[in-house]
């Protein structure tokens, strides 16, 4: 029965969603998991430079999975030919794979997963089903959404997450360190939680927020350190639509992340997992272990990625 009076709740935004008219899920990998009830997938491609959680959720559901190679350029090495139902999940690496490459990939290889974890803001291709996960680009603790033609093969419940906030809103007052572990946390709960409808909660704070803002602030902070930075940057990269991180290659990057934490400047390794199951040759090793995905986001202006690339230049000069 409706409530009336009382204290107030947070307010009911009335913006839009992004993605409006997409299935919006509790995470990314329950996305795949709702492709593979509606797709009735047997086995998934995955590349070897991803995250465990993919793997897991194949594992999770009985479905058989490979790894296969990706070039320096991110680019699939792969020429298999798929069966009915199998499936070649393809990762938008720092939104650096475009429309015509993807389209070229979507011809040869019908049945094929995009995940745009790391390109949220690139709008997703006709026919092919894209994965986005919402909390790699925004302040929340669940959410992603789903571009396909499937339709759900069952019911399934709504997500609830005001109890799994405390991490993003204290971080908004306190240092992060102070909530990392309750981070991490949250991160470890997605590992045992069914497919679910994003939380209402999420709903409501992805209508509250400035998409244009954050795709303009982002690109900026992009093309401010490649600027500063491109030239000795080991890749050669493009600036995507509202990018996901500035992923600087370089040698001993490894080394340089201990030392940039020193200066308050966090560079998360993507996928440690990768130095486990590739050795010292691969290119994936070389990827996971020296590329510096260093942050541009929405909370950053230009003289925060000044002191960025200063501290950047100075540790590579030392190091390399």
């Amino acid at each position: 029965m409706k409530e009336f009076g009382g204290y107030l709740e947070l307010d009911q935004y009335h913006g839009k969603e992004y993605y409006p008219h997409f299935i919006s899920l509790n995470c990314g990998r329950n996305c795949l998991a709702f492709l593979i009830e509606s797709r009735k997938i047997e086995k998934v491609y995955l590349p070897y430079f991803l995250c465990d959680s993919v793997k897991h959720i194949c594992q999770k559901y009985g479905v058989m999975s490979e790894h296969y190679h990706i070039d320096a350029a991110f680019k699939p090495v792969f020429k298999k030919i798929l069966k009915e139902s199998e499936f070649l999940y393809v990762v938008n690496y720092y939104g650096q794979l475009n429309d015509d490459y993807l389209k070229h990939l979507k011809a040869r290889y019908s049945n094929l997963i995009l995940d745009y974890t790391q390109a949220f803001f690139q709008k997703p291709i006709e026919n092919i089903d894209t994965i986005f996960t919402c909390r790699k680009y925004f302040g929340l603790a669940d959410g992603a959404y789903l571009s396909t033609d499937c339709m759900p093969v069952r019911e399934y419940p709504v997500d609830v997450s005001y109890d799994r906030m405390s991490f993003i809103l204290g971080r908004y007052e306190h240092p992060a360190s102070e909530f990392y572990e309750e981070y991490v946390k949250n991160n470890d709960y997605f590992n045992s939680q069914p497919i679910k409808y994003t939380s209402r909660l999420t709903k409501n704070l992805l209508k509250g927020i400035d998409y244009d803002f954050v795709k303009k602030r982002r690109e900026e902070n992009f093309d401010y350190l490649h600027y500063r930075l491109g030239g000795k940057n080991q890749l050669s990269i493009k600036r995507p639509e509202g990018p996901f991180s500035y992923p600087f290659l370089t040698e001993n990057g490894y080394t340089i992340r201990k030392y940039l934490q020193d200066r308050n400047i966090y560079v998360a390794m993507l996928w440690p997992e990768v130095r486990e199951i590739c050795n010292e040759k691969m290119t994936e090793y070389r990827l996971a272990s020296d590329i510096l995905p260093l942050p541009i986001d929405q909370r950053y202006d230009q003289n925060d990625m000044r002191i960025i690339a200063d501290t950047v230049l100075e540790l590579v000069s030392i190091y390399n």
